[in-house]
């Protein structure tokens, strides 16, 4: 589906990036992890020793001029890039009563910010190269709200809209541009969750349980492939039929 495809993921070292990159990598694409956890590198490594094309890259996305660098390092490495997953991400919850600036601001650079200087980063390149796959990962929050999530649904809902911006931009260059909202996926982001609150949301849910990360990894690696070359500016919704 995505064979020798030069795929960027952010958040790559950890759940549902990991998840992802594990998944591209069994389909036959080439990897790139931005993170800024060092465990991407020892994963990267030993994905390496199987006979896969993987490597690491530890950085901020959040910086802007630095993000330029990196994504012009990331294609003289591997020749191009095909792919751009916009997967990092971060919470700071708390009610707007009690949120800081900070808590706000923080979410907002990652969330937010760090999706816009990735996607301006890697655009040149598949401008030239007359085609691309780029993915936004938004929520199931950033349709309906949530208490208490101020800051993470403010750019979940915003990567939505940049989706289908860029979308209109970009489409005459043969790139597509989604936004994939999972629902309470089993990631160590819901570890502080309560038991009583994730038992909720399982009973909201049609399928009654929460999601895996290769739920969203399968979503990501779908409209990455050819199958959807006809669909962009879309939000795919994968949250086991959540309620709200």
């Amino acid at each position: 589906m995505v064979k020798n495809k030069i795929t960027v993921i952010t958040g790559g070292a950890n759940g549902i990036g990991k998840a992802t990159a594990e998944k591209f990598l069994d389909a036959g694409a080439q990897i790139a992890i931005i993170d800024v956890d060092q465990i991407g590198e020892t994963l990267c490594n030993s994905w390496a020793k199987e006979g896969y094309k993987a490597k690491f890259y530890l950085a901020d996305i959040t910086n802007f001029s630095a993000t330029q660098s990196l994504f012009e390092k990331i294609n003289d490495d591997f020749g191009r890039i095909d792919i751009l997953i916009n997967n990092a991400g971060i919470t700071r919850d708390a009610s707007l009563k009690n949120m800081t600036f900070e808590q706000w601001q923080s979410v907002v650079d990652v969330n937010l910010t760090g999706v816009f200087n990735c996607t301006k980063a890697v655009m040149p390149y598949m401008v030239k190269n007359n085609w691309g796959r780029i993915l936004n990962a938004s929520s199931v929050v950033g349709l309906y709200g949530n208490f208490g999530q101020t800051n993470y649904v403010a750019t979940k809902s915003a990567v939505i809209g940049l989706s289908k911006t860029w979308a209109r931009e970009l489409g005459k260059y043969n790139i597509t541009v989604n936004a994939v909202a999972p629902g309470f996926i089993k990631t160590e982001m819901i570890n502080s969750v309560p038991d009583k609150v994730l038992d909720m949301m399982k009973d909201r849910s049609a399928l009654k349980r929460l999601g895996e990360v290769e739920d969203i990894a399968n979503a990501y690696l779908f409209l990455s492939s050819e199958m959807a070359s006809f669909i962009t500016a879309t939000t795919l919704s994968v949250d086991g039929g959540l309620v709200i």
